[in-house]
């Protein structure tokens, strides 16, 4: 997925050809140049940037000096890569521009996953994404030390708003759900969106008996007084997950809840980029 991701990329980059560097650099030149770090936070992309020189050109030699995960300042070094130097620019931009967005992803999903520190809460991504870059961008969520949720729809069943309404109610989109897995033979994990302390009530009856299964209960903008109620309520009979309305003002509140998880879409769609270079030298 990765690599189809890196071959699409520089196919919308390069088109029929760097021009620039066709025509300005020698084709057996070769040259070198270091990655620097001109800003500060968590350093993430460099698998990312190791995938995309080998696909520009094998023959490159590159030397990690900090790898991802890192807490960074301006100054540091990230890598050195040497080769031919017409291949070398043609992989700076996108390794640049992965690399400072996947930076600043994980530069904030350290600072939230800080704040939530000394409860059981763990921090969650979500669908949220650049289209097409989502693979990178969830990397990132990983290395800053938050947790993957799904990747698509296709890895699990999450019951929201809108499937509710158009199934029907939440007794009939579970029970449907049910059935579709037990009809196709998929193993998937089945979460339902919870509106109201109605529809949490309604959940742990029809799951009482364990004919019906649900995984986790996503507790949707409710206030941390609200999650806490509704936490004791459920008393891990089913895992539990918040969100909406979750900032990095209220995280904590939220996090001392009790809940299991806490899902942010922050986490990608509200992110500065680190700023990063990458230099002849």
């Amino acid at each position: 997925m990765l690599q189809d991701f890196i071959r699409a990329a520089l196919a919308e980059d390069v088109g029929d050809g760097d021009h620039t560097s066709l025509s300005t650099i020698p084709a057996e030149a070769q040259r070198r140049a270091r990655l620097l770090v001109k800003d500060t936070g968590v350093l993430a992309g460099v698998e990312v940037a190791l995938a995309i020189f080998e696909e520009v050109d094998p023959t490159f030699e590159v030397d990690v000096l900090l790898e991802d995960g890192t807490e960074i300042k301006p100054g540091d070094i990230v890598l050195t890569v040497a080769g031919n130097a017409r291949n070398i620019l043609t992989a700076e931009r996108l390794v640049l521009n992965c690399m400072q967005r996947m930076s600043g992803i994980a530069t904030q999903t350290r600072r939230m996953v800080k704040l939530m520190e000394g409860t059981r809460a763990e921090l969650l991504d979500t669908r949220k994404t650049t289209p097409n870059f989502r693979i990178c961008e969830k990397m990132a969520v990983k290395i800053g030390g938050g947790v993957n949720h799904r990747f698509g729809l296709y890895d699990m069943i999450l019951i929201k708003d809108n499937h509710i309404d158009y199934a029907g109610g939440v007794t009939q989109a579970i029970t449907q759900a049910n059935a579709y897995l037990k009809r196709t033979g998929r193993q998937l994990e089945i979460e339902v969106e919870m509106r109201t302390r109605a529809e949490v009530e309604e959940v742990l009856k029809i799951t009482e008996s364990g004919e019906l299964k649900v995984d986790v209960l996503l507790l949707d903008n409710f206030k941390p007084n609200e999650i806490q109620d509704l936490v004791q309520l459920i008393d891990n009979r089913i895992t539990t997950e918040a969100s909406g309305g979750i900032t990095e003002e209220n995280l904590r509140a939220y996090a001392e809840t009790g809940v299991n998880f806490i899902s942010s879409g922050a986490l990608t769609h509200h992110v500065t980029s680190l700023d990063l270079s990458l230099k002849a030298y």
